[in-house]
């Protein structure tokens, strides 16, 4: 079954939190979005990294577990085998549009599909201070609504 993916630089801040907090807002649909399982991955990431600590202490004060994550580079099967890719700048999206041919059809910024004015990209807190992290984490939330409405009409789709 395919799955989403979210995708950041080093898989260790962004992408994990993205997969962690997107996994657990499908946890609250109908099938077959119950279902899909939300992978993470980055774009210049090494095997096996751990998450930065804020991005663990950040998703823990809302509920969420991320202290067992391990990173993980970007591969051509992850990104074949994806309903949707959602990364967090364009930069992202560049990188895996130069290095994955044909480019992925349904590659996103993960705040793209808000309502103006909202900014798309999602900027890296890495080294910067919880704050930072849980300013990162809001963001995030405030994009889920919209991912799950995109996700169910293109679930939908290819039933």
């Amino acid at each position: 079954m395919a799955h989403i993916l979210t995708v950041c630089t080093a898989n260790i801040c962004r992408s994990p939190m993205a997969e962690a907090l997107l996994q657990h807002a499908l946890r609250g649909q109908p099938e077959p979005l119950k279902s899909i399982k939300v992978i993470s991955a980055g774009v210049a990431a090494r095997h096996g990294e751990r998450v930065s600590e804020n991005s663990v202490t950040a998703l823990k004060k809302v509920g969420i577990n991320l202290s067992r994550h391990s990173s993980q580079p970007l591969t051509r099967e992850l990104v074949n085998d994806a309903l949707a890719i959602f990364c967090m700048t364009e930069s992202h999206r560049a990188m895996i549009e130069l290095n994955f041919e044909p480019p992925p059809e349904h590659l996103y910024l993960f705040r793209e599909l808000m309502p103006p004015p909202a900014d798309p990209e999602i900027a890296d807190p890495f080294g910067g201070p919880l704050k930072l992290y849980e300013a990162c984490r809001d963001e995030m939330v405030e994009a889920i609504p919209s991912l799950v409405e995109f996700l169910k009409k293109l679930t939908a789709k290819s039933a």
